[in-house]
C-alpha cells in the first residue's frame, strides 16, 4: 500500500522533503495521466452560440478527459488549425 504524501505548508518544505530520497512509496506511476500545461497569455475573449446538446456533450467530454471545457474546446481548434498549417491550407 502506498504512502499518502504529506501537506506542505511552504515550497521549501516540499522541496526539503523531496531532497530526502525517492518517492516510490508515495506515487502509483501507473495511475498518473498526462499533463499539459497553457503557457500562452490568453488576452482575447470569445462568445459563441451553440446548441445545448453540442456544449453537454463538450462538457462530458472534458469531465471524462479531467479537463474544464473551455480547455478542451481551445485544444480542440488549437489541432483544427495546426492540422491546417501542416497540410498548406
Amino acid at each position: 500500500m502506498k504512502k499518502k504524501l504529506p501537506k506542505f505548508k511552504t515550497d521549501d518544505a516540499a522541496a526539503r522533503f523531496l531532497e530526502k530520497g525517492d518517492l516510490s512509496d508515495y506515487i502509483n506511476a501507473g495511475s498518473m495521466l498526462p499533463v499539459r500545461f497553457e503557457f500562452e497569455k490568453k488576452s482575447k475573449s470569445l462568445t459563441m452560440r451553440l446548441p445545448e446538446s453540442l456544449l453537454d456533450a463538450v462538457k462530458a467530454r472534458a469531465v471524462r478527459q479531467g479537463i474544464p471545457y473551455q480547455r478542451l474546446i481551445r485544444q480542440v481548434l488549437e489541432h483544427a488549425v495546426g492540422e491546417s498549417v501542416r497540410q498548406g491550407k
